[in-house]
């Protein structure tokens, strides 16, 4: 059984204040870390630890979609894999629908997997080459002892109506599909419980450009259709935008930057942010040559030691003294704009800088 085949999964976004502040979080996440232990010698003695999350708070609430973005190796693989239970956390609570799952059993898990479902990034490794497509969809319903009205044959073959493929596929074998066909697929498989929560990690990275926005477009309706809520993780900043109502910008295994997709997008405040948005290409070659280009310098520090006080100083163009010996908590410096940085962008200096607390990770 592929690791795919046997989960579901819990989702969580940004920090929830925003928005629709009014609706109880899904999923509520707090202090959230994760350390790899790293090991040395025949005895196994542990002689450091990667730090992939470190300490991050945020809320999902019912019915909206939360982008992360973020270099690889930043963690939000390793967030969305601890979010739905796929992973142990090292510290801090997960709770989804007020309940504590932070650290409960396999089998206190299984009524949850139900709820919370898992999009896998490699349409490829994901589904398991030996199995047919019903039996690949039909596994849910045999790992959770549910027999669907009418039979799982025929549930399935409405599953993969409902992706935009042919019923006629149920006897078929994942090396005769194309990779938008088998993405698709683990679609189907991730919607047979009628899941709360979806987390997609990178759910179009391994795709055709061609075929991404296919893809895209399909999980937009169903969440229409289907009052889904989302976390979906990607590196490509274009993606996310036309997914998100939140975003969370991750950077070395912090929350750098929440807010808005319009807010983000129109004054990013954190200077890890400007700069990702700066790369996103331009198709109009006028707009092109109006635009500054940040090239940050350096490589992203190593999450095993990785900088005093502030993560991104040691890239940064405005990074001060304050930046190397005081870590900058995540804020909010307009309305639900959160910000972890102590001299942000698109806010007056005396604001970044004066507030308490008004710091933040791009110091």
């Amino acid at each position: 059984m592929t690791e795919t085949e046997e989960t579901g999964v819990a989702a969580g976004t940004t920090d929830g204040t925003d928005g629709s502040a009014d609706a109880a979080p899904l999923l509520k996440v707090r202090g959230l870390t994760r350390y790899f232990p790293i090991t040395k010698g025949l005895l196994k003695r542990q002689v450091g630890a990667v730090q992939a999350v470190d300490g991050i708070d945020f809320d999902v609430r019912p019915g909206e979609t939360l982008g992360v973005v973020g270099e690889s190796g930043c963690g939000k693989s390793t967030m969305g894999r601890l979010i739905t239970r796929l992973d142990e956390p090292t510290g801090g609570s997960i709770e989804f629908e007020g309940r504590d799952i932070t650290h409960l059993s396999p089998g206190r898990l299984r009524p949850m997997r139900r709820d919370v479902q898992m999009i896998f990034q490699d349409p490829y490794g994901s589904l398991n080459p030996r199995h047919t497509i019903g039996g690949i969809v039909g596994t849910p319903f045999r790992l959770q002892g549910i027999e669907p009205e009418g039979g799982v044959k025929k549930e399935v073959q409405r599953l993969l109506e409902l992706v935009g493929l042919s019923p006629e596929h149920y006897n078929r074998y994942p090396h005769e599909f194309s990779g938008g066909q088998r993405q698709r697929i683990g679609i189907a498989r991730a919607l047979a419980l009628k899941p709360k929560l979806v987390v997609a990690d990178e759910p179009v990275s391994a795709l055709d450009v061609s075929i991404q926005a296919q893809v895209v477009n399909l999980m937009d309706d169903l969440q229409d259709e289907l009052g889904l809520t989302y976390v979906i993780i990607a590196h490509d900043l274009s993606v996310i935008r036309h997914v998100s109502d939140r975003i969370a910008v991750m950077y070395l295994g912090k929350i750098v930057e929440l807010a808005d997709r319009k807010s983000l997008y129109d004054t990013p405040m954190h200077p890890y942010t400007k700069a990702l948005l700066s790369a996103v290409p331009v198709p109009d070659p006028k707009r092109r040559t109006q635009r500054d280009r940040i090239l940050l310098t350096g490589d992203v520090p190593s999450p095993i030691n990785p900088p005093s006080g502030c993560r991104f100083r040691t890239r940064c163009w405005k990074a001060t003294e304050v930046c190397s010996t005081t870590e900058p908590p995540l804020v909010a410096l307009r309305g639900g704009h959160k910000v972890a940085c102590h001299h942000p962008e698109n806010v007056p200096e005396s604001v970044g800088a004066g507030t308490p607390g008004a710091a933040g990770s791009g110091g």
